[in-house]
C-alpha cells in the first residue's frame, strides 16, 4: 500500500540462517529500515533565495534499494556540475544562488526530486525557487490635516520577495507601538485615532526583507485645534478591500469610520453566518483581524458604522477568498493483478479552487488512449488487458493555484505458468448491415485449460472506454455480432480465458457493416391556406455523410404522373408547396436516399377543400371585430348583438351539416380503383403502409403506389349501419335485377385544425348499385380510372401549375 509518507519501519528478528533470508523476506530492505514501496519521506518546498548565498532543497526517499536520485529543473534533468551538489540523503545543495533575469544561468525555476529503483520511478512535488527582491515604493504616504480628537491615516505600498515587513517612523524615530492610539496594519497602513497636538510631525514608511531596506518619502501630519462639536453623520473613510489568501495566512479587513459623536464599528457576514471568536480580534477602533484563515472563512464581510443610540448607520463590504492547496482524500493503492485482467487506481483530491488531477507512469505524463482510460475528472485510472509493459509506479498529481501534492502506487503484473497464447488468425466478415461474423483459431500453446473466449467490440472511431464484450464458449471458434450500425467500421480482438487468468489479446481486426437504404421518414402535412401546404419531417444529418438526402414527389390525386423528384439535403426538415388547386386532393410522397439507393416512401393524402370553405366563411365569424366597430352608438350595439347571435347560430349549423359530404361510387369505379378484384381477393400489399416495397426503389411509376389503409379508414368512415334509411332527399334507386352487388366506397373530408387529409375505405357490406352512370367521371381521366389507386372526383377543376418554395 502506497502513501505520500512512509510509515515508520518495522523491525524483524535477525535469522541465524542467512541463506534462508531471501526466501522468507521477499523485500529484504524491510529489515534495514526501508519501505517496500518507493515513496518520499521529505519533499522539496518553495523558497526565496538571496543571490550569492547557498540554497538547500530537501529530499529523502524510502524504498527497496538500490535507489537512484536525480533532480529536474523546469522539467529537464539537471546535469552534474560544480555549481550544485547532490548530497547522500538525496537533497540538492546550490552553493551560490545565481540571478540572471532572462538568461540561461539563472537558478530560479521549478525543481523536482526524482527517485528510481527496479520497480519504477517517482517524482516529487514541484518546489519553486525565487530570488529575493525589493521594488521601489509605488504608493508613498501623503500629507494629512486633522482636528484634535479626529482620525489620521497613512498608507504605503511596495512589492518584494519575501513579503516586506512594514514599520513606521515619526521624525526618523520608530513609532512607539505600545501607544494604543497608533495602529499598524501588516499591509502598510498606519492609523492614528484621538489626534493630539503632539502627533504633528513627518511620518516615514520603512520596508525591509532579506533583499533590501527601503524608506518612503516623508508625509507631514498637521493637527489643528479642536472642532466645533457640531453633529456629524457617521462616515466610513476606508472600507475593507477584496482579499485572496492561502490557508493559514492572516486576513486584515480595515474599517476606519468618523463622525460626531464617534460611531460604533461592528462586523458581520453578508450570508448571515457567525464570524466566530477563535482567531478573531479587533485591532484599533474597528479593524477585523482573522488569524490562520481556513476555507470556511471565505465570504463577504460587512463593516457597519452606527451612530450611538440610533439606527443611523453606514456600511462598506469586502470579499475574502481563501484558497487551499490540493490534498488527498483518497490515495491510490498498490495492487497486483494477473496478466490480461484490468487494473484500477483511484485518487481523490480536494482543494480551493478544485485541483486538477494528472497521472504519471514512471515519471512521464500518462494520457488516455489504447487500453488506458481516465474517468471521473481523471480521478480514476483504468488499465485493461495489462501486460508486462504496464508494470510500473503510477503517480497521482493534484495541483491548483495554491499548491500541488502527489501520491504514488505500484502495479505488479502476475504471470501464471501455463497461460495460453493469444487466439490466432482473427477474421471479421460483414454479413449484413447490422451483423459481422468473427472467426479465429485456437492459441498455439496451453489450450487444454481454456474455459472460454471473450470478444472485445467497439466502433473504430470510439475511444477505448466505449468498448464492450461478448463471451463465447470454448468449443466455438466463430461468433455472429449483431445489433450493429449500418455502414460503420468496427474493431474486434479476442482473449482466451483459463481458471488462472487470461491470455494476451489477439491482433485487432477491422470490419465494416454493409450499407442499406434509409428507412421511410415520418411525414406530417399542415394546411397553411386554401392553396398552400407545409410538409414537416425530422432532419437526418447522417444522410449527408453518405451522399444522401430526401426526394419529394407530389401530384393531384386525379393525375397519373408526379411532379418531382425535388431533391433536398438531409439537414432540411420542412418544405412548402404553394399555388395549389383549392378544390383538389393531393398525394405527397417523401423518401430518403443514400449511396445504397432509395428507401421506402411515406405517402400522405391531403385535401384543401375544407381550408378554402373555412376561408370563405371566416369573415362573418369575426364577432369581436364587428362588435368593437359598432360600440359608438346604441344602434351599433344592437346590430353587433344581432350579428353575434347570427354568427353563433351559423357556426353551429356549419359544424353540424357543412363539413360532411358523401359520394357513392359504383362497383365499376371501385374495380377501376382496384382492378385486382374484390377486397378479399386483393393483395394486401397494395395498401401497405408508407408506400413502395423493394420493387419500387429507383423508379416512380403509376403501378407502384400504395396507400396507408389505416389512414384511409380514418378519413373515409363506413356509412350507417346496414338497413339504415338513406337520409338524402332523392336516394338513388336500387335495381333488384342488377347482375350482382357492387362495393360502396365513401369519401369524407375532415379538416382537423389546419390539417386536411383524404383517405378511402371500402365497405365490407355489399349493397345493390344502380350502375356506373350514377357518378360521372372527369373528362380528362381517360376511358377509365388508372389502376394505381387514384381517386376520381366529379367536376374536377383544372389544376394550375403550383409554385414551390423550400424551407
Amino acid at each position: 500500500m502506497a502513501a505520500p509518507r512512509a510509515a515508520s519501519p518495522r523491525r524483524r528478528p535477525r535469522l541465524l540462517l542467512p541463506l534462508l533470508l531471501p526466501l522468507l523476506l521477499p523485500a529484504p530492505s524491510d529489515g534495514l529500515g526501508h519501505s517496500a514501496e518507493l515513496a518520499f519521506a521529505v519533499e522539496p518546498s518553495d523558497d526565496v533565495a538571496v543571490p550569492g548565498q547557498p540554497v538547500m532543497l530537501g529530499c529523502r526517499v524510502e524504498g527497496t534499494p538500490p535507489v537512484r536520485i536525480s533532480w529536474r529543473k523546469n522539467g529537464v534533468e539537471l546535469p552534474e556540475s560544480t555549481h550544485s551538489t547532490l548530497l547522500a540523503n538525496g537533497s540538492l545543495m546550490i552553493h551560490h544562488f545565481r540571478l540572471d533575469p532572462g538568461g540561461s544561468l539563472s537558478d530560479e525555476g521549478d525543481y523536482e526530486c526524482v527517485a528510481q529503483n527496479r520497480f519504477g520511478l517517482v517524482v516529487s512535488r514541484k518546489a519553486r525557487i525565487q530570488a529575493a527582491t525589493m521594488s521601489d515604493f509605488h504608493v508613498h504616504p501623503q500629507a494629512a490635516v486633522g482636528e484634535e480628537g479626529g482620525v489620521a491615516r497613512f498608507q504605503c505600498q511596495i512589492h518584494g520577495l519575501p513579503k516586506p515587513l512594514i514599520t513606521w517612523e515619526k521624525n526618523r524615530v520608530p513609532i512607539d507601538t505600545d501607544n494604543e492610539r497608533y495602529t499598524l496594519l501588516p499591509k502598510g497602513v498606519l492609523q492614528i485615532t484621538g489626534l493630539r497636538a503632539e502627533d504633528s510631525g513627518v511620518f516615514y514608511c520603512v520596508a525591509s526583507n532579506i533583499a533590501s531596506v527601503r524608506v518612503s518619502h516623508g508625509a507631514r501630519l498637521t493637527v489643528s485645534g479642536s472642532g466645533s462639536g457640531a453633529y456629524k453623520e457617521p462616515t466610513i473613510l476606508v472600507g475593507p478591500e477584496n482579499l485572496t489568501l492561502t490557508v493559514h495566512q492572516t486576513a486584515v479587513l480595515e474599517c476606519v469610520a468618523t463622525g460626531n459623536p464617534r460611531p460604533i464599528v461592528s462586523w458581520s457576514r453578508l450570508d448571515g453566518r457567525p464570524i466566530g471568536v477563535e482567531g478573531i480580534q479587533v485591532l484599533g477602533t474597528g479593524n477585523l483581524i482573522i488569524s490562520d484563515v481556513t476555507v470556511q472563512h471565505s465570504g463577504v464581510y460587512v463593516c457597519a458604522a452606527n451612530r450611538p443610540g440610533t439606527r443611523v448607520r453606514r456600511t462598506a463590504q469586502g470579499r475574502l477568498v481563501v484558497q487551499a492547496p490540493a490534498e488527498f482524500v483518497q490515495h491510490p493503492q498498490s495492487i497486483s493483478r494477473p496478466a490480461g485482467t484490468t487494473a484500477m487506481f483511484t485518487c481523490q483530491a480536494q482543494g480551493e479552487p478544485p485541483p486538477h488531477v494528472t497521472w504519471l507512469k514512471n515519471g512521464q505524463v500518462l494520457g488516455p488512449g489504447g487500453h488506458v482510460r481516465l474517468k471521473n475528472n481523471n480521478s480514476t485510472l483504468t488499465i485493461s488487458g495489462i501486460g508486462p509493459e504496464d508494470e510500473a509506479i503510477y503517480q497521482c498529481v493534484a495541483e491548483n493555484s495554491a499548491g500541488s501534492s502527489q501520491a504514488s502506487a505500484r502495479l505488479t503484473v502476475l504471470w501464471a505458468e501455463g497461460l495460453p497464447g493469444p487466439p490466432l488468425n482473427v477474421r471479421a466478415v460483414s454479413v449484413s448491415s447490422t451483423e459481422v461474423r468473427v472467426s479465429w483459431n485456437e492459441p498455439l500453446v496451453n489450450t487444454k485449460e481454456i474455459i472460454g473466449y471473450v470478444l472485445h467490440i467497439r466502433k473504430a472511431t470510439d475511444p477505448p472506454e466505449l468498448e464492450y464484450q461478448e463471451a463465447v464458449s470454448k468449443s466455438t471458434f466463430q461468433h455472429l455480432v449483431s445489433d450493429l450500425e449500418p455502414s460503420t467500421a468496427y474493431s474486434f480482438y479476442i482473449k482466451a480465458y483459463t481458471p488462472r487468468g487470461a491470455s494476451s489479446a489477439s491482433t485487432p481486426t477491422l470490419a465494416s457493416t454493409l450499407g442499406e437504404a434509409p428507412a421511410p421518414p415520418p411525414l406530417s402535412v399542415r394546411v397553411l391556406g386554401s392553396s398552400s401546404l407545409q410538409l414537416l419531417w425530422e432532419p437526418w444529418p447522417r444522410l449527408a455523410q453518405h451522399e444522401g438526402g430526401f426526394k419529394l414527389f407530389y401530384r393531384p390525386a386525379s393525375k397519373a404522373s408526379f411532379t418531382g423528384p425535388i431533391l433536398l439535403p438531409g439537414t432540411v426538415s420542412s418544405y412548402n408547396l404553394s399555388r395549389l388547386d383549392p378544390t383538389a386532393v393531393y398525394e405527397v410522397k417523401l423518401l430518403a436516399y443514400n449511396q445504397h439507393g432509395d428507401g421506402n416512401a411515406t405517402v400522405r393524402f391531403v385535401s384543401l377543400r375544407g381550408a378554402s370553405e373555412r376561408t370563405a366563411l371566416s369573415p362573418p365569424c369575426d364577432c369581436r371585430k364587428e362588435e368593437a366597430t359598432n360600440q359608438t352608438s346604441t344602434t351599433g350595439i344592437i346590430i353587433g348583438i344581432h350579428i353575434g347571435v347570427t354568427c353563433i347560430i351559423f357556426c353551429v349549423l356549419f359544424l353540424l351539416f357543412g363539413q360532411r359530404g358523401r359520394v357513392l361510387l359504383c362497383k365499376d369505379v371501385e374495380n377501376q380503383l382496384s382492378p385486382q378484384g374484390p377486397r378479399s381477393q386483393r393483395d394486401p400489399g397494395i395498401l401497405a403502409l408508407n408506400g413502395a416495397g423493394q420493387a419500387e426503389r429507383g423508379r416512380l411509376g403509376r403501378d407502384e403506389k400504395r396507400v396507408d389503409v389505416k389512414e384511409l379508414e380514418q378519413l373515409f368512415p363506413l356509412a350507417g349501419a346496414a338497413g339504415q334509411a338513406d337520409p338524402r332527399p332523392n336516394p338513388r334507386p336500387t335495381d333488384p335485377a342488377a347482375p350482382g352487388l357492387c362495393e360502396e366506397t365513401q369519401f369524407s373530408m375532415l379538416p382537423l385544425q389546419g390539417f386536411g387529409l383524404l383517405e378511402e375505405m371500402t365497405s365490407e357490406a355489399k349493397a345493390p348499385c344502380a350502375g356506373s352512370a350514377a357518378v360521372p367521371l372527369p373528362q380528362d381521366a381517360g376511358p377509365g380510372l388508372p389502376s394505381d389507386g387514384q381517386v376520381a372526383w366529379p367536376s374536377m377543376a383544372p389544376v394550375a401549375q403550383p409554385a414551390l418554395s423550400g424551407q
